[in-house]
């Protein structure tokens, strides 16, 4: 299946543009569920239906859904309680209801990766059109499972799991309760869901669209989304400038903001392979005619997926240089630190722990640089891990 991820500033039409992608996208006869994360229901509003916890016909080869926060919630807590029943009444604790829970922080965000999952794992469909929310809480969600699955390695490491057997004989010993069988299980489970949603977004029929007003702020958030995908390894297929003004405008306010537009437009085609155009209407885009009307980009095969090269320079110059793509990135807000076996690195307000590809764990860093738009880190081999002979 294709997926398509848009997102972009709030207030730039990205949920607009998702449904005008999807609807024509339906029209050439693709079997197309847009997916939405708007608690407004905009993707509805654009489509001119009501979308909800059940999936809706909002065209012929069109699906429309917006998943229930709620029901997710009450489901996974309940479950939840079932499996720690003992150790709850061990501690005297009184269940909670489903009809009294009510979604915590963050619940959104983990209803909507499991509907991304199950979606793009259907086979209704040939195509997938996800409404991202805007692009600072878009870039966290994208980052979230694999962030959860680091921490659960880190709390519930796999090998103890080996013991199982001998935990209550280590509990014993130890003198403290060892982790139950649930615990395991759950985290066990957990693991492979967000492992399942990290496929999906790392598939080469998955990518990202960036929608975005030209302008100065535009351009800011562009960039700055731009560099946060470059870190997760993605990037852009197409950026989508929105609501653009025709090159010549008689009103003079329109004139000045017509020159930043043209002078944003400028800058990106000089930085991106593919900037789309899609003109201003004139109005708030309603109804199925004004969605065909914004000549949005057609669905390729292409994915967006960004490769870390790794490049043997051990002849030339005795060093082995990892290659990481952060177009946009400025020298100052670049920062490395080693951790063990990771590389942590931050870019600005934005960052990632990466595990070291296993030649360069036999290696220390040896110096950085960021060259047209690439990191490029140097790694020599220590003496005494690395290979005689090499």
């Amino acid at each position: 299946m294709r997926t398509i991820l848009i997102t972009g500033p709030g207030g730039s039409g990205r949920s607009t543009i998702a449904a005008a992608t999807a609807q024509a996208a339906a029209g050439t006869g693709t079997r197309t569920l847009v997916l939405g994360s708007d608690r407004g229901d905009t993707l509805g509003a654009a489509l001119g239906v009501v979308t909800g916890a059940a999936p809706v016909e909002a065209a012929e080869n069109l699906t429309a859904w917006r998943p229930d926060a709620t029901e997710s919630f009450r489901a996974d807590l309940t479950a939840f309680q079932d499996r720690a029943s003992t150790a709850l009444e061990l501690l005297g604790a009184a269940r909670l209801d489903a009809e009294e829970l009510t979604p915590l922080p963050g619940a959104e965000e983990l209803a909507l990766l499991r509907a991304l999952r199950d979606a793009a794992l259907s086979e209704v469909y040939d195509l997938l059109v996800v409404d991202l929310p805007p692009t600072p809480h878009a870039l966290a969600l994208l980052a979230l499972p694999e962030e959860l699955r680091r921490y659960l390695r880190r709390l519930l490491p796999a090998e103890r799991q080996a013991a199982r057997a001998l935990r209550p004989v280590l509990g014993r010993l130890a003198g403290v309760p060892m982790p139950s069988e649930w615990l395991y299980d759950t985290a066990g489970r957990w693991d492979v869901e967000l492992a399942a949603v990290e496929a999906v977004l790392a598939d080469r029929h998955t990518s990202v669209r960036l929608v975005a007003e030209p302008g100065p702020a535009g351009a800011e958030a562009v960039r700055a989304a731009g560099l946060a995908l470059a870190l997760r390894g993605l990037r852009p297929d197409v950026l989508v400038a929105n609501r653009v003004l025709p090159e010549s405008v008689e009103d003079t306010w329109l004139a000045g903001l017509n020159a930043q537009q043209r002078k944003t437009l400028d800058e990106w085609q000089g930085t991106y392979d593919d900037v789309h155009h899609v003109p201003h209407l004139g109005h708030d885009p309603r109804g199925t005619d004004d969605l065909a009307a914004l000549a949005v980009p057609g669905v390729n095969a292409a994915g967006s997926t960004v490769e870390w090269p790794v490049t043997d320079r051990l002849a030339e110059d005795g060093v082995l240089v990892w290659g990481i793509p952060l177009p946009g990135a400025i020298r100052d807000e670049l920062d490395l630190v080693r951790r063990g076996d990771e590389l942590v690195v931050t870019v600005g307000r934005f960052r990632r722990i990466v595990p070291l590809p296993s030649a360069l764990r036999r290696c220390t860093v040896a110096g950085a640089a960021l060259r047209e738009g690439e990191l490029r880190i140097r790694f020599a081999p220590d003496p005494d891990l690395w290979p005689q002979g090499r």
